[in-house]
This record gives structure tokens, C-alpha cells and sequence, in this order.
């Protein structure tokens, strides 16, 4: 069997890209289901006003697993773990492909949230792979496999299931997600820990971890702001997109594509936190946040030019998010090798649920008050990310 290169060791190029697909490719499907929650609703019978349950329950899934499932990273053989969290995924996925019942499909949908964690066990298992000085180039490029996964999933569920129903997407991602399963399984070398704690007490110290590496802290609260504004970007903007620039369908996955060309971001911001630029892009990304708000209110009457400062508006938050989410990373893993699955767990953890909130607001707000009243509340996320950054102390 493959064994984990030592510290000195360079990381194969293939690998790292393996690793940025696999991450990608599992990800995905968290939002699959997004843009069809109606198709989905109307087919299974769920009630229109029941209908967010689809998103909603895939995110507590996934929040479960950061929390149980990615600490034992720290704890048991990372390979063996991967490959079981993602045989959880695939029978998730057969059966959303298969169902027509409102409640086996809810079902499904957390259990397709809880085995997606195998993209938060790869990417800390990236970081033990790369020497020190290469560590954030190589969880940037790890990180943006999954961004783009991440981004390019709603646009592709929607054009899949244009093409064949929305059964598709699910029976297609459960076949490409066993081939990379079983691909994972014979190529990926060992990493097998030390742990000093069990189970137990390896859950215990979440919250001690969080409450006493204030780096920790405040990384995932930066993340936390930001993935707030970026959820409650995605979740306003189709509807705003529909109803302004009166956009279809077709339209609105093009918008969304235009879009992943901010996952760029993230593969650069690894290369310059290892020169030590850490504190200095963090400002600038949080800033790039708030300018893309602000970008979407030059114009305010719907014409080529406001529709393309809100093309130029996603690219830009793209780009700090994924940004940022790489330079948290690169920071929270230099806490030491043995409880970085923990330390992973619980920072996206807690971005994950900024994330669920920025979503949540963001429905609330556009139905009373359009995207006047959503985007004012986007705005403010990472306007409260950089009064917090003025309070970091220069190192």
C-alpha cells in the first residue's frame, strides 16, 4: 500500500489535481438541488411552502458531518474514511434518482449533506501531503476544484435537467461519484493518525479548539460574513435576474456560469499567503466583498450596462470568498498536523452556518423588499467582517 510522502517530500502534480476534482465533483452535489426545488416539489408532491426543506435539510446534513464525521480524520485511516463517507453519497443519490415521495427524498437529501463531508476530509488530507513551504499553493489549487464545483453545479443541474428531467442530474452524479470512489481507493497513499484522544474527547475539544486559537476565531468568522453575503447573493439574484432583466431560465445559468470565473481567486491567494500576504489580502478581499454589493447599485434601471456590472458584481464576489476561504485555510492548518481534520470541522462548520443564514435572510428580505432590502443586508456582512479585521493585530 501507498504510503503518505513525508514532509520533504514533494506532492505529485497529478495528485493535487485528482484531489481538486474529487473535491469539486462531491461538493457538487449540496447544490444540485438548488435551482430545482420547483421541478422537485411539483414531482414528489411537496408543498411549495415546504420546498426549501430540500436545501435546507442537505445543509444540516452537511453540518452534521463537519461536526462528527471530519474530526475523525484526526482519529482513523483518512483514505478508508473517504471512500465510506462517499458510498453514504451514492445511495443518497440513487435514491433521489429513483424517488417520487416527498419524504424519502428529504431523507435522501441530508444523507447526501452528510457524506459530502469527504470533500472537508480531502482537503486538510491535501494539507498533510504538501511541505510547509507549499502548503497554501497546494490547498489552493485543492480549493479550487471544489469552488468551481461549487459554482458550476447549478448551472449544469439546470441544463441537465432541461435535457432530461431532473432525476438525471442525481443518477449521473451517483455513477461519476462510484467511479471516483473506487479510483480514490487504489490511488491515494495512506495517511494513517496518531490520535492522543478517542472519540469522545476528540468532539469534546471542538468548542475548546474554537474558544482558545483565537486564529481559528477569527478565520472562520471572516469566512462566516462572507459566505453569508455570497449565499445570500445566489439565493436573491435568479429571482432578481427573472423579474428586472426578465432573464430565463437558460439566461440566468449563463449569469451563474460568468460567475465561476472568480474561483481564479483562489489558487493565487494560496501562492501569496505562503509569502506571507495573509493579512493584508484578507483586508482586500473583505473590501472586494463590499464593492460588489455596492457595484449592483450604479445603475439601477434595467439595461445591458446594469445587467453587466451584475455579471462583473458575482465575478468579484467569487473571487473574494474563494479567495478567502483559501487564505482561512492556510492559516488554520499551520495550527499543527494533529488536530487539523478538527480544526477543518469546525471552521467550516461555522462559515457553513453564515452561509445558511445569509440564504435564509436573503428570501426573507427580497420578498418584502426586494433586491433594495437583500442586498442591503449582503452588504452588511462583510462591513461587520472589516470592523472585526480593524481589530487584528499586525504581526
Amino acid at each position: 500500500m501507498n504510503n503518505i510522502p513525508t514532509e520533504t517530500q514533494k506532492v505529485p502534480a497529478w495528485i493535487t489535481l485528482l484531489l481538486a476534482i474529487a473535491c469539486g465533483v462531491i461538493v457538487a452535489n449540496l447544490y444540485y438541488a438548488q435551482p430545482l426545488v420547483g421541478p422537485i416539489s411539483a414531482d414528489t408532491h411537496l408543498p411549495l411552502a415546504s420546498a426549501g426543506l430540500i436545501v435546507t435539510l442537505t445543509q444540516i446534513g452537511y453540518v452534521v458531518g463537519l461536526l462528527f464525521i471530519v474530526p475523525l480524520c484526526d482519529l482513523i485511516e483518512n483514505r478508508r474514511l473517504v471512500v465510506s463517507s462517499l458510498a453514504v453519497v451514492i445511495c443518497a443519490l440513487v435514491a433521489a434518482a429513483l424517488t417520487h415521495d416527498a419524504l424519502f427524498f428529504l431523507a435522501a437529501a441530508m444523507l447526501m449533506g452528510l457524506g459530502s463531508v469527504a470533500a472537508q476530509i480531502l482537503v486538510p488530507y491535501a494539507a498533510h501531503l504538501a511541505t510547509e513551504e507549499r502548503r497554501g499553493q497546494v490547498v489552493g489549487n485543492v480549493m479550487s476544484g471544489l469552488l468551481l464545483g461549487i459554482m458550476l453545479a447549478r448551472p449544469i443541474a439546470s441544463f441537465v435537467t432541461d435535457l432530461w428531467g431532473w432525476q438525471a442530474i442525481f443518477a449521473l452524479s451517483a455513477v461519476i461519484t462510484a467511479a471516483l470512489a473506487v479510483l480514490l481507493a487504489f490511488v491515494l497513499p495512506k495517511r494513517t493518525p496518531s490520535p492522543a484522544m478517542n472519540y469522545g474527547e476528540l468532539l469534546s475539544s471542538l468548542w475548546s479548539l474554537f474558544k482558545t486559537k483565537a486564529v481559528l476565531r477569527r478565520r472562520a468568522l471572516y469566512q462566516a460574513c462572507l459566505f453569508g453575503a455570497f449565499s445570500l447573493f445566489w439565493t436573491v439574484i435568479p429571482l432578481w435576474l427573472a423579474s428586472h432583466f426578465q432573464l430565463s431560465q437558460q439566461g440566468i445559468a449563463l449569469f451563474a456560469l460568468a460567475g465561476v470565473a472568480g474561483a481564479v481567486a483562489a489558487p493565487i491567494a494560496g501562492r501569496l499567503a505562503d509569502k506571507g500576504w495573509t493579512r493584508l489580502l484578507t483586508g482586500l478581499a473583505i473590501m472586494i466583498a463590499i464593492v460588489s454589493f455596492l457595484l449592483t447599485h450604479i445603475v439601477e434601471e434595467p439595461s445591458t450596462l446594469s445587467l453587466g456590472l451584475s455579471v462583473v458584481a458575482a465575478i468579484a464576489l467569487d473571487m473574494a470568498v474563494s479567495g478567502n476561504l483559501v487564505l482561512g485555510q492556510r492559516a488554520i492548518y499551520s495550527l499543527g498536523s494533529e488536530i487539523r481534520g478538527r480544526v477543518n470541522g469546525v471552521f467550516m462548520a461555522v462559515f457553513f452556518i453564515g452561509g445558511a443564514i445569509g440564504s435564509a435572510l436573503g428570501g426573507w428580505a427580497y420578498s418584502y423588499g426586494s433586491w433594495m432590502a437583500a442586498s442591503m443586508i449582503g452588504l452588511s456582512m462583510p462591513v461587520a467582517a472589516l470592523i472585526y479585521y480593524f481589530t487584528e493585530k499586525n504581526h
